[in-house]
């Protein structure tokens, strides 16, 4: 057997349909699309993500989905300034519990953030969850301390 020997099986290779090339070649003229309307013009097959008058998918996902993606584990903190510490007296031990008692946090249930916006005169304890590192100075620099409490909510 040589390479000029080898055949596809019959059947295998189909020629494909020529339209258009007269009346006797059984596709010609309107080339079996019918007449008029949009199915018989060329490109009739429309845009990609075209809907047909709807908004397209891909314009309405923002929406559907709530203006982008929110993480479904998130952590979402209750944050308190330094200067709504200032109501509580020296050496005092700020915790949650403390911060939820003064009115402080808005949603008990979640943990509690301290930020620096503010100044500190008296030193605090503060047990919390998370702190800012501008936070963190100016309390070490009233003379208080800070704990990172894990575990709490």
């Amino acid at each position: 057997m040589k390479l000029n020997d080898l055949m596809p099986n019959d059947g295998a290779k189909k020629s494909r349909k020529r339209v258009g090339h007269g009346i006797a070649a059984g596709q010609g003229k309107t080339c079996g699309r019918g007449t008029k309307g949009q199915n018989s013009r060329r490109g009739s097959g429309g845009k990609l993500y075209r809907q047909g008058g709807n908004l397209p998918f891909y314009r309405r996902l923002p929406f559907i989905r709530g203006e982008g993606f929110t993480p479904p584990n998130r952590v979402e903190f209750n944050e308190v300034n330094l200067n709504q510490l200032a109501k509580f007296e020296a050496n005092a031990v700020v915790d949650h519990e403390a911060l939820v008692e003064a009115g402080l946090v808005s949603k008990p249930q979640n943990p509690v953030v301290i930020l620096g916006r503010g100044e500190i005169s008296v030193p605090l304890k503060v047990q919390v969850v998370r702190v800012s590192k501008k936070a963190r100075e100016k309390i070490e620099a009233a003379g208080g301390s800070v704990e990172i409490v894990t575990g709490q909510n």
